[in-house]
């Protein structure tokens, strides 16, 4: 575990940063984006635990929110460089674990009939923001990828993960009582 003793250090006002080997690349490279949105994603999730949300749903974001860490740090660590330094990884299981999720919480809600618009109550719309931003996590390591190795369930991790968001803001409106507002393609 980490110790932070020091919040500014000052080596990044070069607009550089330092992977978790210790090897610094600019702020803008592409691994940075990737895990930066990994981070947002996690503050965007830290919003909706502060809201009043089903119970059931209290526990496996806490658990992704700790999941979101262990995404930011395989990702802080090239592949070729994972050997010599050690750190949490997104494995199998996490997957798993979020396909557990989706069928429980699915198995509980109506099937789709119509694209569900982001909406419905504050806690579910701001899940669809994590979702959304989710999504452009999962782009932004599919764009890492196409350069430079990541970790093999990384990807799939993130996509599983706004499946899982989009069910969740589902399954909250269902809890609350609020109609999901679906899309008119008429309009």
């Amino acid at each position: 575990m980490p110790k932070l003793t020091k919040i500014y250090t000052r080596t990044g006002d070069d607009g550089s940063t330092g992977l978790g080997s210790g090897t610094r690349v600019p702020k803008t490279s592409p691994r940075i984006t990737a895990y930066g949105t990994v981070d947002e994603l996690n503050a965007q999730i830290g919003v909706v635990l502060s809201m009043l949300i089903a119970d059931r749903l209290l526990d496996p974001l806490q658990r992704i929110q700790n999941e979101l860490f262990h995404t930011g740090a395989d990702l802080c660590r090239p592949e070729d460089e994972k050997d010599a330094t050690t750190g949490p990884t997104i494995e199998a299981r996490h997957v798993q674990a979020l396909e557990t999720l989706i069928d429980d919480l699915s198995g509980q809600l109506e099937p789709l009939e119509n694209f569900v618009l982001p909406g419905g109550t504050l806690a579910a719309s701001q899940l669809h923001v994590a979702r959304t931003v989710c999504r452009r996590a999962e782009r932004d390591v599919v764009r890492l990828a196409e350069a430079e190795k990541v970790g093999e369930h990384v990807g799939v991790y993130l996509n599983r993960l706004s499946d899982a968001l989009f069910v969740m803001a589902r399954f909250e409106n269902k809890i609350a009582g609020e109609s999901e507002p679906l899309w008119d393609s008429r309009t």
